[in-house]
């Protein structure tokens, strides 16, 4: 039995490890868990993650891992080649610092949780669109401001946990409406990676749960 990915096709931080495993040449099975459905509210899908998200990792003994920062941790560890973060403290402690703009100040309020709440709490659409791209802007402002001049990809050469965390959350961006006009280093880092097929295999229109 190999790995199992309980994942949505529209979940950015899902998309993260499908990219993760696909950069290291890991072979996964794709569970799917229909978030808009509350698939992911299930009595047998809380056993295995008790907060009721996605990814879900399950290795190969039966081991399961939540959380996409900690998945991708141990997919880091486990899978040391290629690393998704340098060697060099500095540079390490740089990279991580990028991707935590998008994964800790972005993506906590931008997701579809927050979208059903402020539904809930009689916001319109066009408020929950606002406040989705007013967040995303902020971020990828200060994300953009960290990078250094004259790189491939975020931070090098070659793909890292930043242009990981970039890339799905961009994808949230193109689809709130988020001008992208400021982000033009962005979108070049963008292009740079969806060339790359790790990347193109895990994005959401490519899942076989897309809709």
């Amino acid at each position: 039995m190999g790995l199992k990915l309980y994942t949505y096709w529209r979940s950015t931080t899902s998309y993260r490890v499908r990219i993760a495993l696909n950069l290291k040449g890991v072979p996964y099975e794709s569970h799917p868990v229909n978030l808009v459905k509350g698939e992911q509210r299930s009595a047998e899908f809380q056993m295995m993650n008790p907060g009721k998200g996605v990814p879900v990792l399950e290795l190969e003994d039966g081991t399961v891992l939540t959380q996409s920062l900690a998945i991708l941790d141990y997919l880091d560890h486990a899978y040391p080649d290629p690393a998704l973060l340098p060697g060099n403290p500095i540079e390490r402690a740089r990279v991580m610092a990028a991707a935590h703009i998008i994964a800790l100040d972005i993506h906590p309020v931008n997701n579809l949780r927050v979208v059903q709440h402020l539904d809930k709490m009689g916001h319109s659409k066009t408020d929950s669109v606002d406040w989705m791209v007013h967040w995303m802007t902020e971020g990828l402002t200060a994300f953009q401001a960290t990078l250094p001049t004259g790189t491939k990809f975020a931070f090098g050469n070659r793909p890292t946990l930043a242009d990981i965390c970039l890339v799905s959350q961009l994808y949230n961006g193109h689809r709130w409406g988020v001008d992208m006009a400021p982000f033009a280093r962005l979108t070049e880092i963008e292009e740079t990676c969806l060339a790359l097929p790790a990347f193109a295999k895990a994005r959401p229109e490519a899942q076989p749960d897309a809709e």
